[in-house]
């Protein structure tokens, strides 16, 4: 029931997307940088921030949900109907990588995520340009993504700055959604 009315919902081509990752993973750099807006002045977010961007006929309705960890505790707030999940990870942040892994596998595992059934997951793995960043394969056996069997997922690597990789997410995104939820 609950993917025929996300299929009546789809059809008018509008998805909702929330950006979660902890405190300075750079998710709000990406939106920004989506938007094309300037990315040199980000400050934290403090709460959310809805930005709506129209992309490849779809309208993406991109929730950026602050992370620090006084905030953490609210996100389940934000899980409902929900079609993508964006998981921020700051591929150059090591010391807190399994603090990241412990949020993700704590969010995905929570009673609460029955409302993110269905939803799919992009891991964006931030701030691949930089020389010290981990490697996708760091990040996939850091966070054990291939134990996640409840959610369609994918890594990508990418730039909030140089926006390397951005569009190819929304893309994964759009065309995820068509193909686990019958689009044309």
């Amino acid at each position: 029931m609950l993917s025929i009315l996300r299929k009546a919902r789809l059809k008018d081509k509008e998805m909702r997307i929330l950006m979660l990752g902890l405190d300075n993973a750079g998710k709000t750099t990406i939106v920004k940088k989506i938007m094309n807006e300037d990315v040199n002045s980000v400050s934290p977010t403090l709460g959310f921030i809805i930005k709506t961007i129209e992309y490849e006929g779809y309208k993406l309705n991109i929730w950026d949900v602050g992370g620090q960890k006084t905030l953490r505790t609210y996100w389940k707030n934000y899980f409902e109907k929900t079609d993508t999940l964006i998981w921020v990870v700051d591929a150059t942040d090591r010391e807190r990588i399994d603090d990241c892994r412990k949020e993700l596998m704590g969010l995905l595992l929570e009673e609460a995520t029955q409302r993110l059934t269905g939803a799919s997951l992009l891991v964006f793995k931030n701030k691949s340009d930089v020389p010290s960043a981990m490697s996708d394969d760091d990040v996939r056996e850091a966070l054990q993504l291939d134990s996640i069997r409840t959610h369609r997922w994918t890594i990508m690597a990418c730039s909030a700055i140089t926006g390397q990789n951005l569009q190819e997410g929304l893309q994964w995104v759009v065309q995820d959604a068509k193909d686990r939820l019958f689009l044309f």
